[in-house]
């Protein structure tokens, strides 16, 4: 009995990490779900931040990077997000310090994605918590060339 398989080339581990952010994020812009709203022009993405982002298409890059974090990893929550997207705050003389970032952000981005049926909650007793890819989720990812 012989196997068959395919030799099916996966975008979202064969391409570099930057360039399938940005051809997903161009994707997400179409999207009526992933549309920007209107207070993030206005926050920071973190305490450990000085100012807002000045990139006009912050949110759906942000997006993309989240759906392929949590594609990656199977099972992520806003808290793991939180720490995957923190920075080193600036504290003057005194040392650096890591601070998490903001999670309204993140949280907005993942409602968003479950609206377009990307993602669903997983909650398993004993297990990880959060969010996972749907299978329409997954093709759609998978389908970015």
């Amino acid at each position: 009995m012989t196997i068959k398989m395919e030799n099916k080339i996966n975008p979202v581990y064969e391409l570099p990490a930057d360039e399938y952010n940005l051809k997903l994020a161009e994707l997400l812009k179409s999207m009526p779900e992933f549309e920007q709203p209107e207070w993030s022009f206005y926050v920071k993405t973190g305490v450990a931040k000085d100012r807002p982002p000045q990139e006009l298409d912050f949110w759906h890059k942000r997006a993309a990077s989240i759906l392929r974090q949590i594609y990656i990893h199977k099972v992520v929550g806003v808290n793991r997000l939180r720490t995957r997207y923190g920075s080193k705050k600036n504290r003057g003389v005194k040392p650096e310090r890591f601070k998490k970032s903001s999670g309204k952000i993140i949280r907005t981005i993942l409602q968003q994605a479950e609206s377009a049926g990307f993602l669903e909650k997983h909650n398993v007793s004993g297990k990880r918590a959060g969010r996972k890819i749907t299978e329409k989720g997954k093709e759609f990812l998978e389908g970015i060339k």
